[in-house]
C-alpha cells in the first residue's frame, strides 16, 4: 500500500540551529498518528513544512504520491489543518469566517454556509452563528477552528493541541468524531501535550526530541523495547527529562518560602 505521506531525509535549519535532522516517515491511510516530543523539538516545524508554510529544507516530502514542490495549492484542498495558535478573523461573524474558509477550499458559498450551520449546531454553538468572534468564549473559538478544518471534508487532518479550551463533553464528542473519521479512512496527525488523549487515541506514536525520531510504533510497541510506564513516563524516559520531581518539589518549597 502506498503511503498517503511519504517523508524522506528531511532536515531544516534556522540559521545555524537545525532543528529537523533526517526525518524518514510513511503516514498511511486511516492512520491516527499520535505526533509528540517537548516544546522545540520540531513538531509543529514538521507540519508547516507539509503543509507548504514553511520552505527552504532539504529532502522530499510526497503528499498523495505527488511531490509538494510540484503540486501547487492542488494538494492542500484535501487537507484540514488546526494550529496550536491561530489567528482567527475575529471580526467577522461565524457565518462569514466559515463560509470565506469553505470557499477558500473551493466550496459553492451555499454549501459551505449550509455545513458550516449544521456543524456549529451539532458542536453546541449555533447561537452564536452570527455573532463576532470577537464575542466567543475561548472554547467556542476553537470549536468553530474544528469546523473550520473539517468543513471540506479532508483526507487529511492535522491537528495541534485540538481540545485546548473545550469542555469535557465537547471532547468526548470530538474524540468520537476522531474514531468515525479514522473508521472513514481518513488520516489524522495529532500532536498534543496532554500523554494520555495521545496514548488512548492513537494507533501509532511518533516521539521527537532534538529533531531526530527516537520512537515510532504503537504504545504498546513502544512499552515492548524494555520501557514500562504510561506514555507520559515513557515520554519523560526517552527525552531524558527525569527532573519533574525534584523541580516541583523545589517550586513548592520556594512558594512556602523555605528557599
Amino acid at each position: 500500500m502506498e503511503p498517503i505521506i511519504s517523508i524522506r531525509n528531511l532536515r531544516k535549519s534556522f540559521g545555524s540551529k537545525e532543528v529537523l535532522r533526517d526525518i524518514n516517515l510513511d503516514i498511511y491511510k486511516g492512520e491516527i498518528i499520535g505526533y509528540i516530543g517537548p516544546n522545540g523539538a520540531g513538531k509543529s516545524t514538521t507540519v508547516k513544512i507539509i503543509l507548504g508554510l514553511v520552505g527552504d529544507y532539504s529532502g522530499d516530502i510526497k503528499i498523495f504520491g505527488e511531490d509538494i514542490r510540484n503540486s501547487g495549492v492542488e494538494y492542500k484542498r484535501r487537507i484540514g489543518y488546526v494550529p496550536e495558535t491561530a489567528d482567527i478573523y475575529e471580526n467577522l461573524t461565524g457565518r462569514e469566517y466559515l463560509t470565506f474558509i469553505g470557499e477558500l477550499y473551493g466550496m459553492e458559498h451555499e454549501e459551505a454556509n449550509m455545513k458550516a450551520e449544521r456543524l456549529m449546531d451539532l458542536f453546541g454553538i449555533k447561537n452564536v452563528y452570527d455573532a463576532r468572534i470577537s464575542s466567543y468564549s475561548k472554547g467556542m473559538k476553537q470549536k468553530t477552528l474544528l469546523i473550520s478544518a473539517l468543513i471540506n471534508n479532508p483526507d487529511i487532518l492535522f491537528l495541534d493541541e485540538p481540545l485546548n479550551g473545550m469542555d469535557a463533553n465537547s471532547v468526548m464528542v470530538f474524540k468520537e468524531v476522531m474514531a468515525e473519521l479514522v473508521d472513514k479512512g481518513k488520516t489524522i496527525f495529532y500532536s498534543s501535550h496532554i500523554m494520555d488523549v495521545v496514548e488512548k487515541i492513537s494507533k501509532r506514536i511518533i516521539l521527537i526530541n532534538g529533531g531526530e525520531i527516537i520512537a515510532d510504533g504503537s504504545f504498546e510497541e513502544i512499552k515492548g523495547q524494555s520501557i514500562d510506564g504510561s506514555l507520559e513516563e515513557i515520554f519523560n524516559q526517552l527525552t531524558g527529562f527525569e527532573e519533574h520531581e525534584r523541580i516541583a518539589k523545589d517550586i513548592v518549597a520556594t512558594i512556602e518560602g523555605a528557599i
